[in-house]
């Protein structure tokens, strides 16, 4: 049975970028499976690894003799600035984002700053007023520090913030911040847990404003 949508009034509503507004999986895809080849790792089983958190934390992670985490972790960056050219807005984000009060949503995303401006460019999608980025945390997802940070910057509670997400990092972030999560399935190629709502796009979501705040609801 698919989880319905919360029907409480938000404050803020928080959207993670890759795969979640605009999809950059191949993108992102090509520059790891050459950067994971490179350094003999088992590509297929690799890629699933980097989705959701900071490349710096996926990096340090493999413990790798005479890696230097952050270089490498630039040196993605650069790499994926590059390959922009097949960077796309998840259907009906760009609209969805249209509607909302400027004050009323932010971008939490796991990826530097400089890359996540250039993707969303390149995916034609608006720049929020508030967008919280990799450098901006000590501690990346699954921690919740972002989401804390961009509520916090937004004036509002965590609490009362709704968390959209498609990776597990992201999730468990959300969920650690208290925040409630809707989950963005466009990109997925497996079921996702029947433990939060789920939408495959924005095409049917509409947020109302009301004077308890922002209500989700859908056309369908």
């Amino acid at each position: 049975m698919t989880t319905p949508l919360p029907t409480r009034p938000f404050a803020a509503l928080l959207f993670d970028m890759d795969g979640t507004l605009i999809s950059s999986i191949a993108s992102a895809e090509r520059t790891w499976s050459r950067w994971a080849a490179a350094h003999g790792l088992d590509v297929a089983a690799f890629l699933p690894t980097i989705h959701g958190v900071r490349s710096v934390e996926t990096i340090r992670r493999l413990n790798l003799p005479g890696v230097d985490p952050e270089a490498e972790a630039a040196a993605i960056t650069q790499a994926e600035m590059e390959d922009v050219g097949d960077v796309t807005e998840i259907p009906g984000a760009r609209a969805f984002l249209a509607t909302l009060p400027p004050e009323r949503w932010a971008i939490v995303t796991s990826a530097p700053r400089a890359l996540a401006l250039r993707r969303l460019a390149a995916a034609d999608m608006p720049i929020p007023k508030l967008m919280v980025a990799a450098e901006d945390v000590a501690q990346g997802k699954p921690a919740p520090d972002c989401f804390l940070l961009a509520a916090r910057r937004l004036g509002v509670a965590a609490e009362d913030c709704c968390v959209f997400e498609d990776a597990p990092a992201g999730i468990r972030a959300a969920e650690a911040a208290g925040a409630s999560v809707v989950v963005v399935t466009a990109t997925h190629h497996e079921p996702v847990s029947a433990k939060h709502p789920a939408i495959p796009n924005y095409r049917n979501l509409r947020a109302v404003t009301d004077p308890d705040g922002l209500r989700l609801t859908t056309d369908l």
